[in-house]
């Protein structure tokens, strides 16, 4: 079963925030690697929408069990543990294990909660994190989405590409 198409002026949209990321990375002569979980693959699917994007995309993972991110993002599982694989502290590690294990300069993670369930009290249905980590360091942003599941999805990979866009010295 396919899924859904994205309504055409929000794609538009988020097509042209993954073609300045792509113009931004060329003219600086960086590469972005990207670690997502909520996404589902999403911002990578947006990024090689571009034409050219293999000039500055190395790859990215999609480590949606903690296993995964553990293994493949080298995030520290007593961090999962202690903070939820939907936190700042684990988002901060995605984003780094993914500019690590790909070699990149700059990597971005996105971790959250979708919905419509796996919500709670403390992390309700829509809690987002977002990060991007470089060699001057890392940056996390929280976010709490109340649309459905594709909206919310949709909303943490152009949150994504934004945070992408400021750290690469683009605004937003």
């Amino acid at each position: 079963m396919s899924a859904p198409d994205l309504p055409e002026l929000d794609h538009a949209a988020l097509a042209a925030l993954a073609a300045r990321v792509g113009e931004l990375c060329r003219a600086a002569g960086l590469s972005i690697a990207l670690g997502e979980s909520c996404t589902g693959g999403l911002v990578g699917h947006l990024l090689t929408e571009v034409p050219g994007a293999s000039d500055y995309l190395r790859g990215g993972v999609v480590a949606y069990a903690d296993g995964a991110k553990v293994a493949l993002l080298d995030v520290p599982a007593v961090t999962i543990a202690e903070h939820g694989a939907v936190s700042a502290q684990v988002a901060i590690a995605m984003a780094a294990g993914a500019r690590t294990r790909l070699g990149a300069d700059v990597g971005a993670a996105v971790t959250g909660i979708a919905g419509p369930g796996g919500g709670s009290v403390q992390k309700p249905v829509g809690s987002t994190y977002v990060a991007v980590a470089d060699g001057a360091g890392s940056v996390v942003r929280r976010y709490l989405w109340h649309g459905d599941r594709s909206a919310n999805k949709t909303a943490s990979a152009r949150a994504t590409l934004e945070l992408l866009l400021e750290r690469l010295g683009g605004g937003t």
